[in-house]
């Protein structure tokens, strides 16, 4: 089963129940190399869902960057959802994590 990262939204249980119809359990876990930043968000249904406008994003950053998150198994079907769940300033890529596992997560697009 793939592992998603999430130091966003994914993590709150209204956007897990409208994007995969259940809550989602997790473990803690941070993503080195990358440092957290904001991205306006225009598509009307992630805001609603979401509840704001402005969400988190990821760039590659120093070495000693580093992004506290939660580490959730899903499924391949939900992997596509999480795909339909982010908008286009978003690209997804399999990174590693501190605890050595490996992850999907949602950077900012190149």
């Amino acid at each position: 089963m793939p592992l998603l990262f999430s130091y966003g939204t994914l993590q709150q249980k209204e956007v897990q129940l409208g994007t995969f119809g259940r809550e989602l359990g997790g473990t803690k876990d941070v993503l080195p190399g990358y440092a957290l930043s904001t991205v306006l968000i225009t598509h009307p249904d992630v805001v609603a869902l979401s509840g704001m406008e402005e969400h988190l994003i990821v760039r590659p950053g120093k070495i000693s960057d580093e992004v506290s998150g939660t580490v959730f198994e899903i499924t391949a079907e939900e992997l596509t959802q999480a795909d339909s769940y982010e908008t286009d300033d978003y690209e997804r890529v399999e990174l590693p994590l501190a605890s050595g596992l490996r992850a999907f997560v949602y950077v900012a697009a190149q």
